[in-house]
């Protein structure tokens, strides 16, 4: 699966791509595929913190755009990776940039595995949660269309800026991080600004277990 993954990123054209991982077994399989490897810690607490060591590792700019493909993300369009690189760098007040869709359908917004995100009229983040946001006082009928219009899925698809990255790590976890298991609610939670634009392209679930193991073969095999 992960070489799905690098694959694609391969594609959308990056000046470099690596494969941060803590695990051997990866490192030894992608380096044989070619793939660049940044081994890094067991202990961090998040994929950001990972990020980060990987821009101290490298040494890269603090001005340089570092997008996070994520290893269970095989099917992440091409356009898309293109896309938050883009965002970020139209948007230099933006420490991070990201992805939303609308909702497949009612049931996700109650669903905590499906991430939820409200954004202003100018597009950046107000809020990630897990549970249903926006959320519905009044039951009519007007009120459910309007819900079903404004609720977004997150994508986990990341554009960040290097300088961005060094502060993230050193900040300790936020209380509504913790809370929600939402690690970009730690920058939020530091007065950060996240963009937040419509996926280009639609965006398949990732894989999160080991039915979602098989759906993604036959899309990528046939």
């Amino acid at each position: 699966m992960i070489w799905w993954v690098w694959r694609q990123a391969c594609a959308a054209g990056a000046e470099s791509v690596v494969i941060a991982t803590d695990d051997t077994r990866i490192a030894e399989v992608m380096t044989a595929q070619g793939a660049d490897v940044a081994m890094t810690s067991t202990d961090h607490a998040s994929g950001t913190d990972r990020l980060a060591e990987v821009v101290r590792q490298r040494g890269w700019t603090e001005d340089s755009i570092v997008v996070n493909v994520q290893g269970d993300e095989p099917l992440m369009p091409i356009a898309n990776i293109k896309q938050v690189a883009r965002e970020l760098i139209e948007h230099p007040e933006a420490s991070i940039a990201t992805l939303s869709e609308l909702l497949a359908s009612a049931e996700q917004l109650d669903d905590p595995s499906v991430v939820k995100v409200v954004a202003s009229m100018s597009g950046n983040a107000l809020y990630f949660s897990r549970a249903a946001i926006p959320f519905q006082r009044d039951q009519t009928e007007k009120s459910s269309s309007l819900l079903l219009a404004a609720a977004r899925r997150h994508i986990g698809l990341y554009a960040y800026r290097a300088a961005f990255l060094q502060a993230f790590a050193a900040w300790p976890p936020s209380v509504m991080e913790t809370l929600e298991s939402l690690e970009q609610l730690r920058a939020l939670d530091q007065g950060h600004i996240i963009r937040i634009c419509e996926a280009s392209e639609p965006v398949p679930a990732g894989v999160d277990t080991p039915e979602d193991l098989e759906r993604a073969r036959g899309l990528l095999v046939g």
